[in-house]
């Protein structure tokens, strides 16, 4: 699992933008600036839906005013979900939606969960993080399935 200091890995994943579905080079994308990501079962699941998505869109002006340039949140889900998801919880223009639909960021991480026993496949454990210039100074990742309690907007906050 991916711990502070370490390098964010350089994986293609997707997103949908203007112009259709783009590639995005995580290693691009965290090169320059401090990024706060965090990552999700699911979009529409419950948790996501009802507090963590929404926890960063609520809070996206703090955490800029804490310094940081992006807020971006990965799901193990297709573009077109992550889009669809983000318009319908006013997320565009604040938090960035990352398609991991192949899980490959997810596992390169090593935040990977078997979800299979809820036919649900391979997805993403709850996790926040703080990654500055591309390399981590932060990280928490929820222990339990289910839990809500170190991920949240307000955790990154406090680590800013």
């Amino acid at each position: 699992m991916i711990k502070i200091g370490d390098a964010i890995p350089d994986v293609t994943v997707k997103h949908l933008g203007a112009n259709g579905l783009e590639d995005v080079s995580t290693g691009e994308l965290f090169a320059g600036g401090k990024v706060a990501l965090f990552g999700l079962p699911g979009a529409y699941t419950p948790t996501c839906s009802a507090k963590h998505l929404p926890g960063f869109v609520a809070q996206y002006d703090a955490l800029k005013a804490k310094g940081v340039d992006k807020i971006v949140c990965l799901s193990v889900n297709d573009a077109f979900v992550m889009k669809a998801w983000a318009e319908s919880q006013a997320a565009e223009g604040k938090v960035e939606t990352l398609a991991d639909g192949l899980a490959a960021f997810t596992k390169a991480l090593g935040l990977e969960a078997d979800l299979s026993v809820a036919g649900l496949g391979v997805r993403c454990r709850r996790f926040a993080l703080i990654a500055d210039k591309g390399v981590v100074t932060w990280i928490a990742v929820e222990e339990a399935p289910g839990a809500f309690e170190v991920s949240s907007a307000e955790a990154v906050l406090a680590q800013l």
